[in-house]
């Protein structure tokens, strides 16, 4: 909106034409997300608190997690609030990519609130049937994988990390792939939401990672220099990654140990769902194997636990997903988070690197 209203005025005052530049209205996204939901925050945790909207813990967990019985949940609106807003302020509204994400998000946010509302206001205990769930993610990853696949101007090669000349085209099956991509990255979060801050820092850092790589693609030169697929109008995604960012950094102020409040599936389904379709826009879909890769970990130890315990009746970790394992071992709760949050940074240095290493 501001990119719209104040860029053509550059014709007057040479000042306005700052918001020509991508790098400037991200940098702001970022500012205008995290004043944004420091802002709206307090008054979000009190309504909840006053509707008593509060997280019900598992009897068959971790006990130190019964303290956190009634804590104010449903906090992912804060977070959707701080993206979109600050969105809809820097971006180029012109850009369908930028709709595209931003369709994500209230879609998959939409069936976050549908299952919260089940669980916490209805007090349905299981929620949002689990055939009716990924059926609306399902669905709404399909629109979003039909639209890309009919653009004249977008690919299904698939963009192969350190190899790049291997470059499959995928064809028809880049549409089951790409509703793969973005509904496993949405369950992805989902599953790893469950400590103080767990979620939301590695969701930062791998937002602030297709920051960079969106820039890349959508950027003539730098996409050419890399050997990478050349996405025309990616770059403008890099706002919507920043206000990711802002967002992202606002809500660990009041979700960090001991959280003040709690994501909820609103939150946490669409900021996977997100990620997902920001890796598919930028055709680095395999790459957020690594730079989500301890959202990777958690749904494999999910997957793992399961498949063990029906196969032979035996669980390889004491429970999952895994950063419940470790807090059964007698880790403190913080070092649990600080430690994935390590192993999150260290990942996405590694996936930025492999750009090069081609």
């Amino acid at each position: 909106m501001l990119y719209h209203l104040l860029y053509p005025l550059h014709t007057y005052f040479s000042g306005f034409n700052v918001f020509r530049y991508i790098t400037f209205r991200t940098a702001y996204a970022i500012i205008t997300a995290l004043i944004l939901t420091l802002i709206i925050g307090p008054w979000l945790i009190r309504t909840l608190q006053r509707w008593q909207i509060g997280q019900r813990i598992r009897e068959d967990g971790p006990k130190a997690h019964m303290k956190k019985s009634g804590t104010p949940t449903m906090g992912g609106v804060i977070i959707l609030i701080g993206i979109i807003v600050p969105t809809l302020l820097w971006a180029d509204l012109a850009n369908l990519y930028v709709w595209l994400v931003i369709f994500s998000i209230l879609s998959f946010g939409g069936i976050g609130f549908l299952d919260d509302y089940l669980k916490f206001i209805r007090k349905k205990s299981e929620g949002l049937e689990p055939r009716y769930k990924f059926g609306l993610q399902i669905l709404a990853a399909l629109i979003i994988a039909v639209i890309l696949y009919h653009l004249p101007a977008y690919s299904t090669k698939l963009s192969v990390p350190l190899f790049k000349k291997i470059t499959p085209d995928l064809g028809w099956f880049y549409i089951p792939f790409a509703i793969f991509v973005i509904v496993g990255a949405s369950n992805a979060v989902n599953l790893t939401d469950g400590l103080d801050g767990l979620a939301i820092g590695p969701f930062i850092v791998a937002a602030f990672s297709y920051t960079i790589v969106t820039y890349i693609a959508g950027h003539v030169v730098f996409s050419e220099y890399l050997q990478l697929t050349y996405i025309s109008g990616a770059s403008e995604l890099s706002v919507l990654c920043g206000a990711m960012i802002g967002a992202g950094l606002g809500f660990l102020w009041f979700n960090a140990y001991p959280a003040s409040v709690f994501m909820g599936d609103i939150g946490s389904l669409p900021l996977g769902g997100a990620l997902g379709t920001v890796a598919v826009i930028s055709k680095h879909e395999l790459l957020l194997l690594l730079v989500g890769g301890l959202f990777v970990i958690e749904t494999l130890s999910v997957i793992f636990q399961v498949a063990s315990f029906k196969l032979t009746k035996k669980r390889v970790f004491r429970m999952a997903p895994i950063h419940h394992h470790f807090e059964l071992k007698g880790w403190d709760e913080p070092k649990i988070i600080v430690r994935f949050w390590i192993i999150a940074i260290v990942l996405a240095l590694l996936s930025l690197s492999t750009l090069k290493l081609r």
